[in-house]
């Protein structure tokens, strides 16, 4: 009898991968660390802090030859049996923060969640005000700590770019929009957001259920997440979605909207000279991953660094994304290198 072999095991193999031009030999050497404190705890509030068992101290994996950026960084192996640390020393003129989907709603741009029921960004007001919280506490103080240090700062927006918000974000074409362009954008913004009339459907009052799937159908007709239409009303994803205003956005940020596509990012980013990418934004779960700003299509052309604390994870049934975070963070670094806002210093001595 042929013998199966385990999903799980299916799910987590992976074959060792050989670099395309090993000009490098590292020593993979790990060394345990005794009693190191936990990771990520600086914000407990926003994100969980991370406690495992074993930690492991390894050799530094980046090292530019002009480094002005420390960038410790973890990630986990389920083969080491534990979480191996490393330092990197990085040239910030190489370096890009990439803050995926910063969507402005709920805030002073006047976007907001239609009524009673429709549904964007953390999916709630509520939820929506404590995602603002942590942009401005924990993100925009990164980002103004490190911008004009780091290349550029850019941001990611559903969407293409559109006459209204050509006229305040700087594109990848490099071209920074004049203080006329912007003034003139911001009110064609404001008007545009305002008019829109944000009262749609409500929740249903009957449900059809038949005697052998009750639950399906329960479900299928009250599902956990409709933005659809019927919730958000008609023309509601054609609004031009602006970056929030609990962030910072200056001149010189660069906005890259999805259906540019990726190809066009990462060959804008390339022939700018960038070699690695400090990764935040939203959500942590979703668009943080696979969207077009995404770790999943940075990964295989950029040094990427995920910024555990400057993102948020979506958290539906609980009042904290704390843990929603934790647990997307931890599982990205089966794969990813993971770092923190207080991880990243400038002027390192290596």
């Amino acid at each position: 009898m042929k013998k199966s072999i385990p999903l799980i095991a299916l799910c987590l193999m992976a074959l060792p991968a050989v670099a395309e031009d090993p000009g490098r030999v590292y020593e993979n050497k790990l060394t345990p660390l005794k009693d190191p404190e936990p990771i990520l705890a600086d914000h407990p509030e926003f994100f969980q802090p991370i406690v495992e068992v074993a930690r492991y101290e390894a050799p530094t994996l980046v090292q530019d030859e002009n480094a002005d950026l420390s960038v410790r960084a973890w990630r986990w192996s389920y083969n080491a049996r534990g979480i191996i640390e490393m330092p990197n020393f990085i040239d910030a003129s190489k370096t890009a923060i990439v803050v995926v989907h910063p969507w402005g709603i709920d805030d002073d741009n006047g976007w907001i969640s239609p009524e009673p029921a429709g549904v964007a960004f953390n999916c709630t007001p509520i939820k929506n005000e404590m995602g603002h919280r942590q942009q401005r506490e924990v993100l925009d103080p990164f980002l103004n700590r490190l911008r004009g240090k780091v290349k550029y700062v850019l941001h990611s927006l559903p969407g293409k770019e559109d006459p209204i918000r050509a006229k305040i974000y700087r594109s990848l074409d490099l071209e920074i929009p004049t203080a006329e362009e912007r003034a003139e954008g911001l009110k064609e913004l404001e008007a545009k957001l305002k008019g829109f009339h944000y009262i749609a459907g409500d929740l249903p009052e009957t449900i059809a259920l038949s005697d052998e799937s009750p639950v399906r159908d329960y479900f299928k007709q009250f599902p956990g997440l409709d933005s659809g239409d019927h919730y958000n009303g008609k023309g509601f994803w054609d609004l031009p979605i602006p970056i929030t205003t609990a962030l910072t956005n200056t001149d010189e940020d660069i906005v890259a909207y999805d259906l540019e596509g990726y190809e066009k990012i990462r060959d804008t980013l390339k022939e700018q000279g960038i070699e690695h990418i400090l990764m935040t934004g939203y959500a942590t779960d979703m668009c943080y991953i696979s969207t077009t700003a995404g770790w999943q299509n940075f990964s295989p052309d950029f040094n990427v660094f995920l910024v555990g604390d400057a993102t948020m994870a979506t958290f539906p049934a609980n009042s904290s994304a704390a843990y929603a975070t934790n647990a997307a963070i931890s599982f990205a670094s089966l794969n990813q290198l993971v770092t923190q806002t207080s991880w990243v210093k400038e002027n390192p001595t290596p």
